[in-house]
């Protein structure tokens, strides 16, 4: 069974599959331990299989922000350099978690960007020790990110590159989730902290710093969700298929 496959995740994420016909996809018990163990938040309910979060309620559900810095863009190549992450549920935030990871090579421009350099890291945690908390404090939570795609698929590099496994959590991302509830300029994330005051404390391309204001971002937002939406499902469904808002026009300096 690939437990990526598109039709297999959609029909989970809507009206479940059948027990028998899902457990004829998987070898065996172990197989769906693992799938749950790497974050695929799978239940059994009225006899068939399903997303957990296809049944939760937007505020019952536990969102994990995640933001990290890396020595470079390519998974296969780099490193995740600094991990920031803050548990959200219920309109407030219930844990954070944060670690530099032990690296020996970081440019003179990423350190530039991130005020973080090779000396910093030397003596900080390596990156199975940091991998496994993070996949403790992670759990089965909907994995939350500013354009989530490029923190998830690292954190999930890293999972397998130090045995862990990739991730099958959820996946949420704040700047699909903004451009379909509010008009703006731009919908990155340093913009739309100056623009609306998300994190007045905040320190742009610091992990931790950058998940928090993401989640005072994704404080904002959720109420600006259609009332039609109830489960965190019908959430991610919204991010990913609901119109885009017009962007706004450059605002023009007026000349003095």
């Amino acid at each position: 069974m690939n437990p990526l496959d598109q039709k297999i995740l959609n029909r989970l994420s809507k009206h479940g599959i059948p027990k028998e016909e899902f457990e004829r996809l998987i070898d065996d018990d172990l197989d769906l331990e693992i799938l749950r163990a790497q974050g695929m938040n799978l239940i059994l309910h009225n006899k068939s299989y399903k997303f957990q979060t296809a049944l939760s309620s937007i505020d019952d559900t536990l969102f994990c922000i995640i933001d990290v810095e890396t020595n470079g863009s390519k998974t296969d190549h780099h490193q995740i350099i600094e991990i920031g992450a803050v548990k959200f549920q219920n309109g407030k935030i219930i844990d954070t978690y944060e670690s530099l990871v032990h690296c020996t090579e970081i440019s003179d421009a990423i350190a530039e960007i991130t005020g973080i350099s090779v000396e910093q890291t030397l003596d900080a945690p390596h990156l199975s020790h940091v991998m496994s908390e993070v996949r403790l404090f992670l759990g089965d939570a909907i994995f939350v990110g500013h354009a989530a795609k490029f923190d998830y698929n690292f954190v999930s590099a890293m999972m397998e590159r130090v045995g862990l496994g990739g991730l099958l959590n959820r996946q949420l991302c704040t700047i699909d989730l903004a451009e379909r509830t509010f008009e703006s300029e731009r919908y990155g994330l340093a913009y739309l902290n100056d623009m609306y005051d998300l994190h007045t404390d905040a320190t742009h391309h610091r992990a931790l710093s950058d998940a928090i204001t993401t989640t005072k971002l994704l404080e904002q937002v959720l109420p600006m969700i259609p009332n039609t939406i109830k489960t965190a499902e019908e959430l991610i469904a919204f991010s990913k298929e609901a119109t885009r808002m017009k962007r706004l026009k450059p605002t023009k300096e007026v000349m003095s």
